[in-house]
Protein backbone atom coordinates (compact mmCIF):
# COMPACT_ATOMS: atom_id res chain seq x y z
CA UNK A 1 0.00 0.00 0.00
CA UNK A 2 1.44 3.39 -0.92
CA UNK A 3 0.37 6.60 0.22
CA UNK A 4 -1.81 7.32 -2.36
CA UNK A 5 -4.45 4.16 -1.27
CA UNK A 6 -5.95 4.27 2.49
CA UNK A 7 -7.38 0.85 2.90
CA UNK A 8 -7.34 -0.23 -0.33
CA UNK A 9 -8.94 2.78 -1.66
CA UNK A 10 -7.64 5.09 -3.84
CA UNK A 11 -7.08 9.05 -2.54
CA UNK A 12 -9.03 11.53 -3.62
CA UNK A 13 -7.54 14.35 -6.12
CA UNK A 14 -7.04 16.58 -4.19
CA UNK A 15 -5.19 14.63 -1.17
CA UNK A 16 -2.28 13.47 -3.44
CA UNK A 17 -1.61 16.89 -5.16
CA UNK A 18 2.54 18.03 -4.43
CA UNK A 19 2.64 20.24 -1.15
CA UNK A 20 -0.88 18.75 0.19
CA UNK A 21 0.38 15.13 0.19
CA UNK A 22 3.93 16.60 2.10
CA UNK A 23 1.84 18.37 4.41
CA UNK A 24 -0.26 15.01 5.37
CA UNK A 25 2.41 12.86 6.27
CA UNK A 26 4.93 15.88 7.75
CA UNK A 27 4.86 15.72 11.67
CA UNK A 28 7.25 18.31 14.22
CA UNK A 29 9.73 19.70 13.01
CA UNK A 30 9.54 19.35 9.13
CA UNK A 31 5.29 20.17 9.39
CA UNK A 32 6.97 23.92 11.11
CA UNK A 33 9.22 24.18 8.69
CA UNK A 34 6.49 23.76 6.03
CA UNK A 35 3.79 25.44 7.44
CA UNK A 36 6.47 28.21 7.73
CA UNK A 37 7.31 28.35 4.11
CA UNK A 38 3.56 28.32 2.57
CA UNK A 39 3.04 31.05 5.30
CA UNK A 40 5.36 33.22 3.59
CA UNK A 41 4.88 32.00 -0.13
CA UNK A 42 1.50 32.27 -0.08
CA UNK A 43 1.94 36.14 1.58
CA UNK A 44 4.27 36.62 -1.49
CA UNK A 45 1.23 35.07 -4.21
CA UNK A 46 -1.29 36.99 -2.48
CA UNK A 47 1.14 40.50 -2.72
CA UNK A 48 1.14 39.93 -6.03
CA UNK A 49 -2.02 39.64 -7.15
CA UNK A 50 -3.14 41.76 -4.73
CA UNK A 51 -0.45 44.53 -5.46
CA UNK A 52 -2.92 47.05 -6.66
CA UNK A 53 -5.24 47.52 -3.13
CA UNK A 54 -2.09 47.44 -1.02
CA UNK A 55 0.02 49.89 -2.76
CA UNK A 56 -1.46 53.43 -1.96
CA UNK A 57 0.86 54.87 -4.64
CA UNK A 58 2.35 53.82 -7.92
CA UNK A 59 5.73 52.65 -8.00
CA UNK A 60 6.95 55.46 -9.91
CA UNK A 61 4.53 57.94 -8.47
CA UNK A 62 6.51 61.22 -6.71
CA UNK A 63 3.42 63.39 -5.88
CA UNK A 64 -0.63 63.20 -5.44
CA UNK A 65 -2.81 65.67 -4.25
CA UNK A 66 -1.03 67.27 -1.76
CA UNK A 67 1.90 67.65 -3.48
CA UNK A 68 5.01 66.60 -4.24
CA UNK A 69 6.49 63.69 -2.25
CA UNK A 70 9.85 64.65 -0.13
CA UNK A 71 13.09 62.86 -0.60
CA UNK A 72 14.10 60.76 2.07
CA UNK A 73 11.66 61.05 4.71
CA UNK A 74 11.27 58.46 7.71
CA UNK A 75 8.25 56.37 8.39
CA UNK A 76 5.63 58.33 8.98
CA UNK A 77 1.36 58.31 8.42
CA UNK A 78 1.88 59.09 4.86
CA UNK A 79 4.84 56.96 3.80
CA UNK A 80 4.40 53.96 6.23
CA UNK A 81 8.29 53.11 5.42
CA UNK A 82 9.20 56.66 4.26
CA UNK A 83 10.69 57.54 1.08
CA UNK A 84 13.65 57.20 -1.40
CA UNK A 85 16.17 60.02 -2.04
CA UNK A 86 14.20 60.11 -5.43
CA UNK A 87 10.99 60.62 -3.65
CA UNK A 88 9.52 57.40 -4.01
CA UNK A 89 7.26 55.51 -1.47
CA UNK A 90 9.45 52.43 0.04
CA UNK A 91 6.40 50.31 1.28
CA UNK A 92 4.69 51.12 -2.79
CA UNK A 93 8.08 50.37 -4.28
CA UNK A 94 8.41 46.97 -2.01
CA UNK A 95 4.86 45.53 -3.13
CA UNK A 96 5.08 46.50 -6.67
CA UNK A 97 8.30 44.74 -6.88
CA UNK A 98 6.73 41.44 -5.65
CA UNK A 99 4.69 41.74 -8.92
CA UNK A 100 7.74 42.09 -11.31
CA UNK A 101 9.49 39.30 -9.23
CA UNK A 102 6.51 36.65 -9.42
CA UNK A 103 6.14 37.10 -13.31
CA UNK A 104 10.30 37.18 -13.72
CA UNK A 105 9.78 33.31 -11.87
CA UNK A 106 7.02 32.09 -13.88
CA UNK A 107 8.43 32.79 -17.16
CA UNK A 108 11.59 31.56 -16.10
CA UNK A 109 10.72 28.50 -14.63
CA UNK A 110 8.38 28.20 -17.17
CA UNK A 111 10.69 28.21 -20.38
CA UNK A 112 13.64 26.53 -18.38
CA UNK A 113 11.33 23.05 -17.88
CA UNK A 114 9.95 23.28 -21.60
CA UNK A 115 13.42 23.04 -22.61
CA UNK A 116 14.78 21.29 -19.94
CA UNK A 117 12.09 18.59 -19.79
CA UNK A 118 12.18 18.16 -23.42
CA UNK A 119 15.77 17.96 -24.28
CA UNK A 120 16.43 15.87 -20.99
CA UNK A 121 13.85 13.31 -22.75
CA UNK A 122 15.30 12.81 -25.72
CA UNK A 123 18.90 12.90 -24.70
CA UNK A 124 18.26 10.03 -22.50
CA UNK A 125 16.13 8.18 -24.29
CA UNK A 126 17.72 8.15 -27.56
CA UNK A 127 21.66 8.51 -25.98
CA UNK A 128 24.20 8.14 -28.78
CA UNK A 129 25.98 11.13 -30.57
CA UNK A 130 22.67 13.41 -29.42
CA UNK A 131 23.27 12.53 -25.84
CA UNK A 132 27.03 13.61 -25.68
CA UNK A 133 26.66 16.73 -27.46
CA UNK A 134 23.78 17.95 -25.03
CA UNK A 135 25.44 16.68 -22.16
CA UNK A 136 29.16 18.85 -23.21
CA UNK A 137 27.02 21.91 -23.61
CA UNK A 138 25.41 21.32 -20.26
CA UNK A 139 28.55 21.31 -18.38
CA UNK A 140 29.71 23.86 -20.21
CA UNK A 141 26.96 26.51 -19.39
CA UNK A 142 27.18 24.53 -15.80
CA UNK A 143 30.64 25.84 -15.40
CA UNK A 144 29.92 29.50 -15.71
CA UNK A 145 29.04 31.18 -12.27
CA UNK A 146 25.08 31.45 -12.61
CA UNK A 147 24.85 35.52 -12.13
CA UNK A 148 27.79 36.20 -14.31
CA UNK A 149 26.17 34.04 -17.20
CA UNK A 150 22.93 35.98 -16.54
CA UNK A 151 24.13 39.34 -17.28
CA UNK A 152 26.38 38.56 -20.49
CA UNK A 153 22.84 37.12 -21.46
CA UNK A 154 21.05 40.35 -19.98
CA UNK A 155 23.28 42.66 -21.94
CA UNK A 156 23.29 40.11 -25.36
CA UNK A 157 19.33 40.82 -25.27
CA UNK A 158 18.61 43.96 -24.07
CA UNK A 159 21.80 45.46 -23.58
CA UNK A 160 20.92 45.64 -19.30
CA UNK A 161 17.66 47.87 -19.72
CA UNK A 162 14.48 47.37 -21.49
CA UNK A 163 10.65 48.48 -21.05
CA UNK A 164 8.65 46.26 -18.31
CA UNK A 165 7.61 43.52 -20.77
CA UNK A 166 11.09 43.66 -22.47
CA UNK A 167 13.00 43.77 -19.57
CA UNK A 168 10.70 40.52 -18.06
CA UNK A 169 11.28 38.67 -21.12
CA UNK A 170 15.42 40.22 -20.92
CA UNK A 171 15.51 38.55 -17.26
CA UNK A 172 13.92 35.56 -17.59
CA UNK A 173 15.64 34.26 -20.77
CA UNK A 174 18.86 35.52 -18.51
CA UNK A 175 17.80 33.10 -15.51
CA UNK A 176 16.12 30.02 -17.97
CA UNK A 177 19.62 29.89 -19.51
CA UNK A 178 20.98 29.38 -15.97
CA UNK A 179 18.44 26.63 -15.32
CA UNK A 180 18.05 24.55 -18.49
CA UNK A 181 20.94 22.17 -16.87
CA UNK A 182 19.52 21.62 -13.84
CA UNK A 183 16.19 20.36 -15.28
CA UNK A 184 17.93 19.19 -18.17
CA UNK A 185 20.67 16.85 -15.81
CA UNK A 186 17.52 15.20 -13.72
CA UNK A 187 15.11 14.37 -16.40
CA UNK A 188 17.74 12.47 -18.28
CA UNK A 189 19.15 10.46 -15.17
CA UNK A 190 15.54 9.81 -14.58
CA UNK A 191 14.81 8.46 -18.68
CA UNK A 192 17.99 6.43 -18.75
CA UNK A 193 16.93 4.85 -15.64
CA UNK A 194 12.88 4.40 -16.93
CA UNK A 195 14.20 3.29 -20.00
CA UNK A 196 14.92 0.60 -18.77
CA UNK A 197 12.50 -0.84 -17.35
CA UNK A 198 9.99 -3.40 -17.83
CA UNK A 199 7.07 -1.66 -18.96
CA UNK A 200 9.26 0.18 -21.39
CA UNK A 201 10.47 -2.36 -23.34
CA UNK A 202 7.04 -4.55 -22.95
CA UNK A 203 5.83 -1.12 -25.44
CA UNK A 204 8.78 -1.36 -27.70
CA UNK A 205 8.02 -5.18 -28.39
CA UNK A 206 4.18 -4.52 -29.15
CA UNK A 207 5.30 -1.69 -31.73
CA UNK A 208 5.00 1.45 -30.04
CA UNK A 209 6.57 4.55 -31.18
CA UNK A 210 9.33 6.54 -29.57
CA UNK A 211 7.28 9.61 -29.18
CA UNK A 212 4.41 7.66 -27.15
CA UNK A 213 6.75 5.80 -25.11
CA UNK A 214 8.36 8.93 -24.09
CA UNK A 215 4.50 10.77 -23.88
CA UNK A 216 2.92 8.35 -22.30
CA UNK A 217 5.22 6.24 -20.13
CA UNK A 218 8.43 7.86 -19.53
CA UNK A 219 7.28 11.67 -19.27
CA UNK A 220 4.57 11.29 -16.40
CA UNK A 221 7.34 9.25 -14.47
CA UNK A 222 10.23 11.02 -15.04
CA UNK A 223 8.69 14.40 -14.20
CA UNK A 224 7.75 14.00 -10.47
CA UNK A 225 10.52 15.75 -8.89
CA UNK A 226 9.57 19.09 -10.91
CA UNK A 227 7.76 20.36 -8.03
CA UNK A 228 10.60 20.45 -5.59
CA UNK A 229 12.88 21.58 -8.33
CA UNK A 230 10.57 24.80 -9.01
CA UNK A 231 10.30 25.62 -5.59
CA UNK A 232 14.41 25.53 -5.19
CA UNK A 233 14.51 27.43 -8.30
CA UNK A 234 12.07 29.87 -7.59
CA UNK A 235 13.93 31.41 -4.48
CA UNK A 236 17.32 31.10 -6.79
CA UNK A 237 15.44 33.01 -9.74
CA UNK A 238 14.41 35.99 -7.19
CA UNK A 239 18.49 36.39 -6.20
CA UNK A 240 19.31 36.10 -9.28
CA UNK A 241 17.11 39.00 -10.51
CA UNK A 242 18.07 41.17 -7.32
CA UNK A 243 21.75 40.41 -8.62
CA UNK A 244 21.10 41.63 -12.12
CA UNK A 245 18.70 44.70 -10.65
CA UNK A 246 21.27 45.60 -8.10
CA UNK A 247 24.15 45.69 -10.78
CA UNK A 248 21.91 47.38 -12.86
CA UNK A 249 21.35 44.80 -15.31
CA UNK A 250 17.84 44.02 -14.85
CA UNK A 251 14.38 45.83 -15.33
CA UNK A 252 14.23 49.51 -16.78
CA UNK A 253 14.11 51.06 -12.80
CA UNK A 254 11.33 53.20 -14.91
CA UNK A 255 9.63 50.64 -16.12
CA UNK A 256 8.89 48.21 -12.83
CA UNK A 257 9.48 48.25 -9.05
CA UNK A 258 12.69 45.42 -8.15
CA UNK A 259 14.22 44.92 -5.38
CA UNK A 260 17.38 44.69 -6.17
CA UNK A 261 17.73 47.99 -7.73
CA UNK A 262 16.06 49.83 -5.06
CA UNK A 263 18.47 47.95 -2.94
CA UNK A 264 21.71 49.14 -4.88
CA UNK A 265 20.42 52.81 -4.54
CA UNK A 266 19.86 52.64 -0.70
CA UNK A 267 23.64 51.27 0.02
CA UNK A 268 24.28 55.28 -0.01
CA UNK A 269 22.08 55.87 2.44
CA UNK A 270 23.19 53.32 4.62
CA UNK A 271 25.80 55.69 6.06
CA UNK A 272 23.59 58.67 6.37
CA UNK A 273 21.57 56.73 9.03
CA UNK A 274 18.86 56.51 6.39
CA UNK A 275 17.93 52.53 7.19
CA UNK A 276 14.42 52.56 5.86
CA UNK A 277 15.30 52.85 1.95
CA UNK A 278 17.49 49.65 2.24
CA UNK A 279 15.61 47.32 5.25
CA UNK A 280 12.49 46.74 3.65
CA UNK A 281 13.23 45.48 0.17
CA UNK A 282 16.23 43.39 1.83
CA UNK A 283 13.65 42.04 4.33
CA UNK A 284 11.15 41.43 1.23
CA UNK A 285 14.30 39.63 -0.97
CA UNK A 286 15.16 37.48 2.34
CA UNK A 287 11.57 36.50 3.80
CA UNK A 288 10.41 35.46 -0.01
CA UNK A 289 13.27 33.82 -0.58
CA UNK A 290 13.40 31.77 3.02
CA UNK A 291 9.51 31.03 2.37
CA UNK A 292 10.29 28.93 -0.92
CA UNK A 293 13.44 27.08 0.13
CA UNK A 294 11.86 26.07 3.22
CA UNK A 295 8.98 24.42 1.08
CA UNK A 296 11.51 23.24 -1.53
CA UNK A 297 13.66 21.96 1.74
CA UNK A 298 10.73 20.21 3.46
CA UNK A 299 9.21 18.49 0.38
CA UNK A 300 12.83 17.03 -0.33
CA UNK A 301 13.04 15.50 2.87
CA UNK A 302 9.21 14.50 2.66
CA UNK A 303 10.10 12.32 -0.45
CA UNK A 304 13.26 11.02 1.01
CA UNK A 305 12.23 7.61 3.29
CA UNK A 306 15.19 8.14 5.59
CA UNK A 307 14.66 11.82 6.18
CA UNK A 308 10.95 11.52 6.52
CA UNK A 309 9.72 12.18 10.28
CA UNK A 310 8.17 9.49 12.16
CA UNK A 311 4.17 9.94 13.26
CA UNK A 312 3.87 10.50 17.67
CA UNK A 313 1.67 7.67 17.54
CA UNK A 314 3.52 4.18 18.09
CA UNK A 315 6.81 5.84 16.48
CA UNK A 316 6.30 4.18 13.01
CA UNK A 317 7.31 5.39 9.65
CA UNK A 318 4.15 6.89 7.81
CA UNK A 319 2.46 4.64 5.19
CA UNK A 320 4.14 5.31 2.14
CA UNK A 321 4.87 8.89 1.03
CA UNK A 322 4.79 11.21 -1.63
CA UNK A 323 6.59 9.13 -4.42
CA UNK A 324 9.04 8.76 -2.67
CA UNK A 325 11.08 5.94 -4.94
CA UNK A 326 10.94 8.12 -8.79
CA UNK A 327 11.80 11.34 -6.30
CA UNK A 328 14.61 10.17 -4.73
CA UNK A 329 16.00 8.58 -7.38
CA UNK A 330 15.93 11.85 -9.71
CA UNK A 331 17.69 13.54 -6.69
CA UNK A 332 20.25 11.28 -6.07
CA UNK A 333 21.58 10.80 -9.97
CA UNK A 334 21.13 14.50 -10.00
CA UNK A 335 23.60 15.11 -6.77
CA UNK A 336 25.89 12.46 -8.30
CA UNK A 337 26.11 14.59 -12.14
CA UNK A 338 25.96 17.82 -10.03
Amino acid sequence: MDANTVSGRKQPFIYRLPVISHFRTSVGLQRAMLVTGLVLSIGFLLTTVLAPFIAPYGFAQLSDASGTFPAQQPPSAAHIWGTTVGGYDVFSRVIWGARAAAVVIVVAVVMSIFLGVALGLLSGYFGGWLDRTLVVIADAIYAFPSLLLAIVMSIVINHGQSSFWGGIVACSISISVVFIPQYFRVIRAETIRLKAEPYVESAKVVGASSVRIMGRHIFKNATRTLPLIFTLNASEAILTLAGLGFLGFGIEPSSAAEWGFDLSKAIADASSGIWWTGIFPGAAIVLTVLGLTLVGESINDLNDPRLRGRRKSGGKTPAGGPDSNGAQAALEAESRVL
